[in-house]
């Protein structure tokens, strides 16, 4: 499938999300530029068809739909309003697609901003993985006015297999997001515990992981992170950090809502114990070697 060529597209933020989105715009025929502090990511989007800016301003010169995968509203913040911001190089009646997992009172204060700058906004997290991100099959949690949804609507079939109108008002989406991150890092802790459980008594467990993912224990955290504990390979795909801040706001609007969330409370603190060992920036699935180091365990990739 190839799209008009006239509609520009700039991805801000080039890690292994926005990577993926990248490449599967060029692949889907869009002119594409991107821009990402690490001068490696941006080199391989130029090796595989697209464009590079010198900073965020320069690469969403004159685009129509800007991709702003970052990690947190603060970098949202920078990139879309800062001295080098792209809010102020768009075309006019751009599109901001707003990727970052952030609170819904901040995605709301965005896309009033943006307005201002004659700019529509789509509150858009996503989820998925860098793997369906790069197939081009993510799950996007999106909230924003029609005509934005219908101006972004090539670019949005392009990167997603699923997509989720839940509203007008900016936030929606975000609140969608917190949801579905209270669960992933519960389910990502507790696929740590149980694996690392498994070794304190001595099970093979790489058969351990066999047999969970065909009984009811399973989960889809259990099937995607417990490989990379198997292998003892701890690159970040998704890193520990991540969870320390998205927990934190499930945390924090928890507490505005005067709402408990102690399963996710407990979880927060496994990715706090993780980060404090000076595991934040590897995988989440780090948490395991965390809790086995308290054990005494030796997982793979640890043997002393």
């Amino acid at each position: 499938m190839s799209f008009p060529p006239e509609l520009k597209v700039c991805v801000i933020g080039l890690g292994s999300m926005g990577f993926g989105m990248a490449g599967s715009l060029v692949r889907g025929g869009f002119a594409v530029t991107g821009f990402d502090v690490n001068a490696e990511a941006t080199a391989r989007l130029v090796a595989l068809g697209g464009a590079a800016g010198a900073s965020p301003a320069q690469a969403a010169r004159g685009a129509d739909v800007v991709l702003c995968v970052v990690v947190n509203a603060a970098q949202t913040e920078t990139v879309l309003f800062g001295p080098d911001g792209v809010a102020a190089a768009m075309a006019p009646g751009g599109v901001i697609l707003s990727c970052a997992t952030m609170a819904p009172d901040a995605a709301r204060g965005f896309a009033g901003r943006s307005a201002d700058l004659g700019l529509a906004y789509i509150d858009a997290p996503i989820s998925g993985g860098a793997q369906r991100a790069a197939s081009g099959e993510l799950t996007i949690m999106a909230s924003g006015a029609p005509a934005a949804f219908a101006k972004a609507r090539p670019v949005l079939d392009c990167i997603a297999a699923k997509v989720y109108e839940l509203g007008e008002e900016a936030g929606t989406g975000a609140a969608f997001k917190i949801v579905n991150q209270l669960l992933a890092g519960v389910h990502i802790a507790a696929a740590c515990e149980a694996i690392t459980f498994a070794k304190a008594m001595n099970l093979d467990i790489a058969k351990v992981y066999e047999v969970i993912t065909a009984s009811a224990g399973n989960s889809w955290m259990f099937e995607n992170r417990v490989p990379h504990i198997l292998e003892g390979d701890y690159a970040p795909r998704s890193a520990v950090d991540i969870f320390t801040k998205d927990l934190g706001i499930v945390s924090d609007i928890g507490r505005g809502l005067k709402f408990p969330t102690p399963i996710a409370a407990m979880a927060l603190q496994m990715f706090v114990m993780t980060a404090a060992a000076g595991m934040g920036r590897d995988d989440d699935a780090s948490v395991a070697r965390m809790i086995a180091g308290l054990a005494g365990l030796d997982l793979p990739g640890m043997e002393s």
